[in-house]
Formats: structure tokens, sequence, C-alpha cells
């Protein structure tokens, strides 16, 4: 059997846990496509993963993979797929349900969990937009519906989510608020935000009133909601997870009392959406962002990159 490079973990913990195994070439079903990985990247939901916190949903079959975006080369499909060619470019991502990850020489998706990657980028670059962008994309157009001349704050501005969320906040033709570091401000105003404010001493109440708050980080909810608008919307990608029954009982209780119904939502995307930030990308409405590359066997120091903080963008995992 056919095996492949991949990052794995035999048990939870800190990111020295992680190294480079092997794993079986997973088989092509009819409406697969099997891709060869040329980039992908670490995600703040892989440190959950990997730690443990979340292990009620990841059990303990071990090993466990890594991974869920890939930018690569179709290399083999399925008899039922039509909109993809051996050779062609493509991005996407896995489907956590498989229980297979993207951080390995090959990944596998159906047709309809990629599509044809920026012409205009390349992997590593493309790496760095799409599970940002794909997020950005749903947060900001079809779960708040921002329009031109509402005022966006985005919380965890400099993160690989929160600068895709500048990008198409300004795009989209938003006056932007970034929350980040006073150091990160230049780069900031560089993707587009209007104004950025520096989360460490600026209090939630001092941040000013918004039509839509994009958060990443989901700590104190209830004071960042008090700034919305009349009407206004809040979107969170991320939760307390210290404190995960009150956070997400806040996010429930947050639809049925008062206004300023906080939404909580883990993004599903498919073709149709790949598609968009595929042209958004070829029209340099977003532009990538990428922190700092590894190799696959440097798994665990981009884990720890990540973990401790200040990145600037997306930690990618070159295989090209």
């Amino acid at each position: 059997m056919a095996t492949m490079r991949a990052a794995l973990y035999d048990s939870y913990g800190g990111p020295d846990v992680l190294y480079e195994g092997t794993l079986p070439i997973p088989e092509v079903g009819d409406d697969d496509v099997l891709v060869r990985v040329a980039a992908t990247t670490v995600n703040g939901g892989e440190l959950l993963m990997r730690s443990g916190r979340l292990k009620l949903i990841t059990g303990s079959k071990f090993p466990l993979p890594l991974g869920i975006d890939f930018v690569g080369t179709a290399t083999k499909i399925g008899s039922k797929v039509s909109n993809v060619a051996v050779g062609d470019p493509v991005w996407g991502m896995v489907e956590e349900r498989r229980g297979l990850g993207a951080n390995a020489e090959y990944a596998i998706a159906t047709s309809n969990h990629l599509a044809s990657a920026p012409t205009n980028l390349t992997p590593v670059e493309a790496a760095g937009l799409l599970v940002g962008g794909t997020t950005a994309l749903t947060g900001l157009r079809d779960k708040t519906n921002l329009q031109s001349g509402e005022r966006l704050l985005v919380r965890g501005a400099a993160g690989g989510v929160g600068t895709m969320a500048v990008q198409l906040g300004k795009h989209l033709g938003a006056h932007v608020t970034a929350l980040a570091k006073e150091e990160q401000i230049e780069a900031l105003r560089d993707l587009g935000a209007d104004d950025v404010l520096d989360y460490r001493t600026t209090k939630p109440d001092q941040v000013g009133k918004y039509d839509v708050i994009f958060d990443t980080k989901g700590t104190q909810l209830p004071a960042f909601r008090r700034q919305l608008r009349p009407g206004g919307r809040m979107v969170a990608i991320a939760f307390d997870i210290t404190r995960l029954v009150s956070s997400l009982g806040y996010i429930g209780l947050s639809s049925i009392h008062g206004s300023g119904r906080v939404r909580f939502f883990r993004g599903k995307p498919t073709r149709p959406l790949f598609e968009q930030l595929t042209r958004l990308a070829e029209t340099s409405a977003l532009r990538p962002v990428v922190d700092s590359t590894y190799r696959l066997d440097q798994i665990s120091s981009a884990h720890a990159a990540l973990e401790a903080g200040g990145m600037f963008g997306k930690a990618v995992i070159d295989l090209s």
C-alpha cells in the first residue's frame, strides 16, 4: 500500500507531541478528488484539538491527523467527478467527518469542497488566505450582511481570519476599525483599516459604536455586544474555552433577550464559496498575509509559534 508523509500525534499535549509520520494515501471514491498538497496551514482550532480540550469530539483513536485546508494539484479523480481534471491547480478543505487531515503530502475532498486555485498566487500565498477568506466571507456577507457605509469592528484583526475580515470589510465599503497590537498598526492600515486600536490599552467601552462586530477571540462577549448600534449584528468564530458552558449559553440567550444577537458559526465552505474567493484573490480584492512558513517536519514549531501569539496572518506549511 502506497504511503504518504503526514503530521500526526499519538497523545494529547503540547506542540512536542506532534511528529511527521506516515499514513496510507487515501482511497478515491466516486465523488472524490485526490490532491497532491503543495501548501497547507495551521489553524487555531487545531491547537485546541491537539491539546485535548476537544477530546470529546476528536476521540482517542490515535494517531490523529491534522489540518483542514490545502492548495495543490489534482492527481486522481473519481468516476463521477466532471468539474475537475487531473493536473488542475485546486484549493479547498477536507471534511472533518472523514477523519483525514490536510497537513500531509496528499489530501482528499469531494469535488464540492474545492475549486480552481487563484492563478496569480503561489501555493504558499494562496494558503495564506484560504481559511481566513472563506470565514470572513461567511461572517461579513452571509451572517451579518455588512453594507457599504456601515461601521465594522474587527477584534483579533492581526490573525489569519482577522486580516481577511479587515480587507473584506473595506472591499464591501465599510469603515473598518481593527483591534490589535500597537506595533501592527501600519500593517493593518496597509490592508485597509481606517482606524487601529491597541487592545491592550483600549477597554471594550472605549472602542466606540458599530453596526457590525466581527470577533475572533470569543471572550468578553457581553462587553463588546454593548458596543453595537441599534440594529447592530455581532458574529464570533471562537468562544472562551475556559468558560465553555457560560460562553455558549450567553450566545444562545442573546438571540432571545434584547437586541444585537451574537451569532457563533463554524465555516463549512463549499465549491461556490471557494470560487468566489478565487475571484476576489485574482482581482486583488483580498491579499494573502503569511507570517511564516515551515516544512512538514517542523509542524511542532509551527504549532508552538501560533500558540505563543503575536503572528500577523498565517503559519503556512510548505510541501512544494
